[in-house]
């Protein structure tokens, strides 16, 4: 499995005074540098300025692998160390809720701590030093060396990616089912759009939870994930006809997610903890007011065994609809980002600027759009007016959604899909597609 290294520091030239703080992330196996971060941050003190170094570094690892990831956090500063792990107290209440912060952050990541002398912190001193030059000059902190190549385009003022990664998610919720693809700026032209509203539709926004009525399951977010039976409208006005509901739920985990490697066209088996988000799945959807009446799924095992332990549990037949497959991704499958990066590193800058790109050998998401875009409508066309289940993978997912918001193929880069996360859209023949929910994981809690 793929481990990290967090090297953080901060400054400050004064103490308090100007400071900054510069945070790096780098792949343990070579300390190849993955991506660098820094910030000047007004008048601070040096241990409130180490802190955000910490916090900004704990980010970027997350934005980058996702939770679960192992990293060792290096940092000269030993008070922040000693806090960290639990060794010594923090006395300083204005240090309390950056620590509160931190902590929080790496409870979502496998961290060892380790402080390591200055002179052995030198990446990460030279960041926040060049963030406090550039605040001296009036200017944002950008960095002194060029992305490596295939990084998808110029970083942003606070950030350098050297390697972009899976992960806005990145990494859980993927294109790959490893985790997100990074933001970039790149546009859509020409991507195929389904539309959202039937033929001879003229309702327009929808005011969605605002105007429903009826008894709801609760979600982590606050949000409500209802079927259209619970529902007394979609918008300004109540529906003259009743919904087809698409219930889409993501795959539970396998190996491959695990480790964070692309997972398209292969087929691997659930794992454990797989199998259990998939029970909890099914049964969080056995019960009110999903009233579930039939179920689809990708012909992967993946989706399909997470289907079929779903649909023991409420009676009934899986059917496969081989256009409900994940992406394939040609030579990539099975290989992590930073393999990719290292390996395919011009063919990877291509995918990520433009839809339209295909990985070696395999197919692009301007492709997959249109196979999806052909399966959805059949759904919608064959299931109307029922509640049906769609067990599928992230690319096929997040393009139904994206199709449902009217929003560009570039929307892609912009959602995060956890593991056995469920979304619901309902399709009016009378109004517009209406997403009720995205990524609710509140059955596996």
């Amino acid at each position: 499995m793929t481990s990290f290294v967090v090297e953080a520091d901060g400054g400050s030239r004064g103490n308090p005074g100007p400071a900054g703080y510069g945070a790096v992330v780098k792949d343990a196996a070579d300390g190849q540098v993955l991506t660098e971060v820094a910030e000047a941050i007004g008048t601070q003190t040096n241990n409130v300025a180490e802190y955000r170094g910490l916090i900004a570094g704990l980010r970027s690892l997350l934005d980058l692998a996702g939770d679960g990831a192992s990293v060792e956090v290096r940092m000269d500063s030993k008070l922040v160390i000693e806090q960290m792990a639990g060794r010594w107290k923090i006395k300083n209440e204005g240090l309390r809720p950056l620590a509160t912060e931190a902590a929080a952050l790496a409870r979502r990541l496998r961290v060892t701590w380790r402080w390591i002398p200055r002179e052995k912190n030198k990446d990460a001193d030279r960041l926040a030093n060049e963030a406090m030059d550039a605040a001296a000059k009036g200017r944002p902190w950008r960095s002194a060396t060029s992305p490596a190549t295939g990084s998808g385009g110029a970083s942003p003022a606070s950030s350098a990616t050297r390697a972009p990664a899976a992960g806005a998610g990145p990494v859980q919720g993927s294109f790959f089912d490893t985790g997100d693809l990074p933001k970039t700026g790149s546009a859509a032209a020409g991507a195929p759009r389904r539309e959202a509203t039937a033929k001879g539709a003229t309702t327009g926004g929808t005011l969605g939870e605002a105007a429903a009525g009826g008894a709801a399951e609760p979600t982590a977010g606050g949000t409500a994930l209802r079927t259209a039976s619970a529902t007394g409208g979609t918008g300004w006005r109540p529906p003259t006809t009743t919904a087809t509901s698409l219930l889409l739920l993501r795959h539970g985990e396998t190996p491959l997610s695990v480790e964070r490697r692309f997972s398209g066209l292969g087929d691997p088996e659930l794992s454990a903890n797989g199998v259990a988000q998939a029970e909890a799945a099914a049964a969080r959807l056995s019960r009110e007011p999903y009233g579930i009446q039939a179920i689809v799924s990708s012909p992967l095992k993946r989706a399909r065994v997470t289907a079929e332990i779903v649909a023991a549990r409420l009676g009934l037949e899986v059917v496969v609809e081989e256009d409900l497959r994940e992406t394939d991704f040609g030579d990539w499958e099975g290989h992590t980002f930073t393999e990719i990066q290292r390996r395919w590193p011009d063919e990877l800058a291509a995918w990520l600027a433009d839809p339209s790109a295909a990985p070696p050998g395999g197919e692009s998401f301007e492709v997959a759009a249109r196979r999806v875009q052909v399966i959805g409508d059949q759904l919608v066309e064959r299931y109307e007016g029922r509640t049906v289940l769609v067990v599928s993978h992230v690319t096929p997912i997040k393009m139904l959604m994206r199709s449902a918001l009217l929003a560009p193929l570039a929307a892609l880069y912009r959602m995060h899909l956890d593991l056995a996360a469920l979304s619901l859209i309902e399709y009016y023949s009378d109004g517009p597609a209406v997403v009720k929910a995205f990524n609710d994981t509140s059955h596996l809690r």
